[in-house]
């Protein structure tokens, strides 16, 4: 933060007081369950899970594999990479049956790696209806699941579905249950995006009364969606609330329109001092999914997208360009940006258009090391004016080219 900031941000708690949390990266299951993305190749899916390393992420969603044999080959795969020597830990999920468990155990027996099983079933009365279940019948399907899974020497985080819209009532029978039959770790699912802030600490709060209740130490997960595009804040009062791990996906991909974005989780964690990371290559792993999922990460996306940091407007640029004058990195990385561009490895970057002025034809000339003549800056400038849009890298060195041919022409 620069030293000129007043952080209003930082009055209701201090960094030095913010629990500390983990996170667990859903892309590679979860995340490809939205129906526009492309399900990315092994090599490619390989490549996002160093990434993930390489952000210091501690554990993925590595599939599925009571989908199919096709999911239970590229599980074994991740594994495998994971086995020699990454970071970086395996989940799995299953549906609360053993068909489901069964292969993730046996992936773990034969790579020799400790997978963690994300046994999962709904909860919320309205899917109690439209399924016909029963409270007994989850019950029932919980503890028959979860005991197998530690049998076969796997552990278990408990997952309900669509817990923000359950009842306290089935919420304390079926984690009840979980705790009792081994899970050690609580997940809290809002599996449609139905939260606001205040919903995800209560309901958070509550799943951790239930945990204190059983006498359990039982770690507890937040997994939000973004159906009303509170993920992020939802995520960050869940951490507040008692949640210590949070799930994830790149770019915010998923069912419908997606899960919350590791992405700026990533960002804001960071900034409000919950975590510290490298982020540099924050849009390596950002690009590595947009390419092999069909995503079209779009131009104002937060702090990652193309625009995020770049300006054309006049009075704006004319801050930032006189903050970079004062030979400040820090100034000019501030005065007109919430997030430090050199956070993720990227700068400011001060564009030329019909709204810009003439310190922004200056600026972008002497940043390319070439002399801003007054022939020059008017020629770029009345282009800029007559454009409906940012002139391009391409179209400014025509104009520099044009200027250069007609002053060999026409010499004074």
């Amino acid at each position: 933060m620069h030293p000129l900031i007043y952080d209003w941000n930082g009055e209701s708690k201090p960094a030095a007081l913010k629990p500390r949390v983990l996170l667990d990266d859903e892309t590679l299951r979860d995340g490809l369950q939205s129906p526009s993305v492309t399900a990315p190749s092994i090599e490619q899916k390989l490549t996002i899970l160093h990434l993930m390393d390489d952000l210091g992420i501690d554990t993925a969603d590595i599939g599925l594999p009571g989908a199919g044999s096709h999911v239970v080959r590229d599980v074994e795969r991740l594994a495998r990479e994971i086995a020699g020597g990454m970071r970086i830990q395996a989940n799995c999920a299953a549906r609360t049956v053993i068909g489901d468990i069964e292969p993730i155990a046996a992936i773990s027996q034969k790579v020799g790696l400790s997978i963690e099983c994300c046994a999962f079933i709904g909860s919320s009365p309205i899917r109690q209806y439209a399924e016909g279940w029963t409270v007994d019948d989850l019950q029932r399907r919980t503890e028959e699941a979860i005991r197998f899974a530690l049998g076969e020497g796997l552990r278990v985080m408990y997952v309900t579905e669509d817990t923000t819209r359950a009842d306290p009532d089935t919420l304390r029978r079926l984690y009840s249950t979980a705790i009792r039959s081994g899970a050690s770790r609580l997940c809290v699912s809002d599996t449609v995006g139905h939260a606001t802030p205040t919903g995800a600490a209560a309901v958070v709060r509550f799943i951790a009364s239930v945990a204190r209740e059983c006498g359990s130490d039982a770690g507890i997960d937040w997994h939000g969606h973004r159906d009303r595009d509170l993920a992020v804040v939802n995520t960050i009062a869940a951490i507040d609330a008692g949640a210590t791990r949070v799930h994830g996906t790149a770019l915010g991909i998923g069912e419908r329109v997606g899960n919350t974005p590791m992405d700026l989780l990533l960002v804001n964690l960071v900034l409000m001092g919950y975590l510290e990371r490298d982020l540099t290559r924050l849009g390596e792993y950002t690009a590595a999914v947009a390419e092999s999922c069909g995503v079209a990460m779009p131009p104002n996306y937060p702090v990652l997208g193309r625009d995020a940091f770049r300006t054309a407007t006049g009075v704006h640029a004319a801050a930032v360009i006189k903050a970079f004058r004062k030979k400040d990195p820090q100034l000019a990385d501030a005065v007109y940006s919430s997030i430090p561009a050199r956070l993720v490895g990227r700068e400011q970057e001060i564009e030329v258009g019909p709204m810009s002025g003439r310190s922004n034809v200056i600026y972008w000339l002497e940043k390319r090391g070439l002399t801003p003549s007054e022939e020059i800056v008017d020629r770029i400038f009345t282009r800029a004016k007559r454009s409906s849009t940012v002139l391009t890298e391409e179209e400014i060195r025509s104009l520099l080219n044009d200027t250069q041919h007609s002053t060999i022409n026409n010499p004074q």
